[in-house]
């Protein structure tokens, strides 16, 4: 057994209790496989185990990754897919669009008008979350919920027609006491709850919250979708590629 399988098999039985616990279906939470400075060979070997989603960070990075994934990406049963989990540059709206599958950290209008402007030119219709500002931490990206910029974001996507949102995105505090983390998540159903209401045509299905060290928090306040790294690939190592 691989070190990979090892923990794929402990973090799925983690999973599986924090879904009991909260009383929910292990079916009702997505597992992303955060693949962020590992090689391609690594989602190979991930996608071989049954892993059929991972989350990147970076444009460039991943650019140099996708040529070896072609094959798991188009012509599988289960095709992988990859979504854009970082922050990124309205400038570098069109590269996403084309590389990546989704685009999970949409943080403004301009940016979402770039993504919809460059998925009009492919011919796609490109899945987004919109990524929620709801830690103080000064390195957060994000929308602020009660922003003005929110606001005009919310009503301005159901016209964008080459963009289907499907739901939100946050990152808790690091290292923040339980109760705060808590907090944060359920903010950011309660935010979900809030815009459902008050945009009928959106689609806010997806909660993508909660990471290694705090998913079981996330799946107790609702998360649908938590993003693993090193719960499944270990250490990472630091990213030394050139600058987004």
């Amino acid at each position: 057994m691989t070190k990979l399988e090892e923990n794929l098999e402990k973090l799925e039985r983690s999973v599986a209790d924090a879904c009991r616990k909260a009383g929910r279906p292990r079916e009702d939470v997505e597992l992303m496989a955060v693949s962020k400075t590992y090689p391609a060979k690594t989602i190979i070997e991930g996608a071989s185990l049954g892993l059929t989603l991972f989350g990147e960070n970076r444009v460039q990075e991943f650019a140099n990754k996708a040529p070896e994934l072609e094959t798991l990406r188009t012509g599988t049963v289960k095709p992988v897919r990859i979504h854009l989990i970082g922050h990124l540059q309205s400038n570098k709206a069109a590269r996403a669009a084309e590389l990546f599958d989704a685009v999970d950290a949409v943080d403004s209008l301009r940016l979402a008008q770039r993504l919809n402007d460059a998925a009009a030119k492919l011919g796609k219709r490109l899945p987004v979350l919109l990524e929620v500002k709801l830690s103080p931490e000064e390195t957060k990206e994000g929308l602020e919920p009660e922003s003005m910029e929110a606001a005009q974001l919310l009503e301005a996507l159901p016209d964008l027609n080459h963009l289907e949102t499907r739901g939100l995105m946050t990152i808790a505090p690091w290292g923040a006491p339980e109760d705060v983390t808590r907090a944060c998540f359920r903010s950011l159903r309660d935010w979900r709850d809030r815009w459902a209401a008050a945009h009928a045509r959106l689609n806010l299905d997806v909660l993508s919250m909660g990471m290694s060290g705090d998913f079981p928090l996330a799946i107790a306040e609702g998360a649908t979708r938590i993003r693993v790294g090193t719960a499944l690939f270990g250490k990472r190592a630091p990213y030394t590629g050139p600058p987004e």
